[in-house]
């Protein structure tokens, strides 16, 4: 078993973990943690008075509604009329503005710029995240965020990927855990758990043999594996094995093409050493491509059926697969990335062009634009086939910003087909239920988590309506416009100060401190 565990610039090959390297370099000595913030007053009570309660679950209104926030939990909801605010209450005015739950982007890989990363997640009212590997210290950072030593999203974590030997990162890469064969797999998951990560993320280039091996130790842990679906492993296999969550939508074409076996053997036998990402990347495009021209629909629906029977997630991350596939609409000049740090931000620009760009023939991008719309197609045939949807978007690839990114997400949801309620329960209620915490979060009711995002107008109406936030609480801490755009200016100075960036971040909310 080899790992790496490296933060080296790789500007050369286009990949994000570079960036870490770029900003650190330039960075003093981070200044020391900041005394950990105090929690909300356990008597003191929000109260967002006269809104219109979003029901994600049954994709209604509940018009002329109060709500009630104690400390770090809702404790009433209902009728204006009948919910009594008690005098001293903070009270927000709800009057024409529409309230959801807290959201949730369920793939990110936040690199460590604790003030630019959180922050931003917070100030577009994603409360929750879902780390997917490549940066050890996101563990670290859940664990601060619980003990409230630090104020950002909470998230459940891993810390490396694991893949295949070779793998497709070697000596270029994320950190990330090679395995050749089950008894280096099995031990791969034990020093995961052992070292706090919630989940196994799986990756490209495992074997058979080393991917059962993993399902096999994690199902004996209590532990969830989740990710790619192997190039080895077929995905109705994986379903069955018991992975989570299938992230992306590239093997779904494979999977349901009259060509699988010919086109598996073409991206199987890709050459892969010394870090052949790139190479692979072309090579698994051009057979996803053909694939996709070459689906047997009865095929896909039987497979369809398969996950929703097995309960396997699927995070489809249109907004990645928009970069990937489509680089040339991508904005240069996205007023956005001024929040980034200098050099995170020029990583970003170099991994586009020569990860998604470089080579392309205008034929190739006839093609990948076409890719992405049978992408789009296939999102409403997983939702038709009962396929439990999570809303991602890979933030740490290119041209995808913290918060900001999950919006578009949404967006295109509804424009593949989905309703906006289904988009919105996508990024609330379907990740509690994968997280097993509908009890804590997903909907407005007593004795949730008080994670809420004010709205100025209505989701259900217009996804895009979810940009226009008002307010955000985050586990009972309320972030007016005056406080979110403090935040806003924080992230900025710290755009332009390496030190800052990577410094330890202020509690900004004012009832937090």
């Amino acid at each position: 078993m080899q790992g790496r565990i490296s933060r080296r610039s790789v500007l050369a090959t286009g990949l994000a973990w570079g960036a870490i390297g770029a900003v650190g370099c330039a960075a003093e000595p981070p200044a020391p943690p900041l005394p950990r913030p105090a929690p909300p007053p356990a008597d003191g009570v929000i109260a967002i008075a006269g809104v219109t309660v979003v029901d994600v679950d049954g994709g209604r209104l509940r018009p002329r509604s109060t709500v009630l926030v104690r400390g770090e939990r809702i404790t009433e909801v209902g009728p204006a009329a009948r919910v009594r605010v008690p005098p001293g209450a903070t009270v927000v005015d709800g009057t024409g503005k529409f309230l959801v739950p807290g959201l949730a982007d369920m793939h990110v890989h936040s690199v460590p710029l604790e003030r630019t990363f959180p922050p931003l997640y917070l100030v577009n009212g994603v409360t929750t995240v879902r780390e997917m590997g490549g940066n050890p210290d996101a563990v670290t950072y859940r664990d601060r965020v619980v003990a409230g030593t630090a104020f950002g999203p909470r998230s459940q974590a891993t810390r490396v990927l694991v893949d295949g030997a070779p793998s497709l990162w070697e000596g270029i890469g994320p950190p990330y855990i090679s395995v050749a064969d089950a008894a280096q797999a099995r031990a791969a998951v034990r020093e995961q758990q052992a070292a706090g990560a919630d989940f196994i993320k799986v990756y490209t280039r495992l074997s058979p043999e080393a991917f059962h091996a993993i399902a096999d130790e994690t199902r004996a842990l209590g532990m969830p594996f989740l990710g790619h679906c192997s190039d080895f492993v077929p995905l109705p296999d994986a379903s069955d094995a018991g992975i989570r969550s299938i992230e992306h939508l590239w093997q779904f074409w494979y999977a349901t093409s009259r060509e699988e076996a010919r086109l598996r053997r073409d991206v199987a036998a890709v050459p892969i050493a010394g870090g052949e990402y790139g190479g692979w990347y072309v090579k698994m495009h051009e057979a996803e491509y053909a694939a996709a021209r070459s689906t047997d629909r009865r095929k896909a629906a039987r497979i369809l059926d398969r996950l929703a029977v097995n309960g396997t997630f699927v995070t489809p991350t249109l907004v990645q697969h928009r970069v990937a596939d489509t680089p040339s609409t991508v904005r240069v000049d996205d007023p956005r990335a001024r929040y980034l740090p200098t050099a995170y931000a020029e990583v970003m620009k170099v991994q586009l062009q020569q990860i998604y760009m470089q080579g392309r023939t205008p034929a190739q991008n006839v093609e990948r634009r076409e890719l992405f719309e049978r992408r789009m197609d296939l999102v409403p045939r997983l939702a038709e086939a009962g396929v439990p949807l999570l809303a991602g978007t890979d933030t740490g690839t290119p041209s995808l910003v913290p918060g900001f990114a999950l919006h578009e997400e949404l967006e295109l949801l509804v424009r593949a087909g989905l309703t906006p309620a289904q988009a919105l329960r996508a990024a609330t209620l379907e990740p509690a239920r994968y997280l097993g915490l509908e009890d804590e979060q997903g909907t407005i009711a007593p004795g949730k988590v008080a994670d809420l995002v004010l709205l100025d107008a209505d989701p259900l109406r217009d996804i895009t309506n979810t940009t226009r936030i008002d307010a955000v609480v985050v586990r009972g801490c309320l972030l007016d416009g005056a406080a979110r755009e403090q935040m806003l200016d924080d992230v900025l100075t710290a755009a332009e100060d390496p030190a800052a960036a990577a410094a330890p971040a202020p509690t900004v909310c004012a009832c937090c401190r």
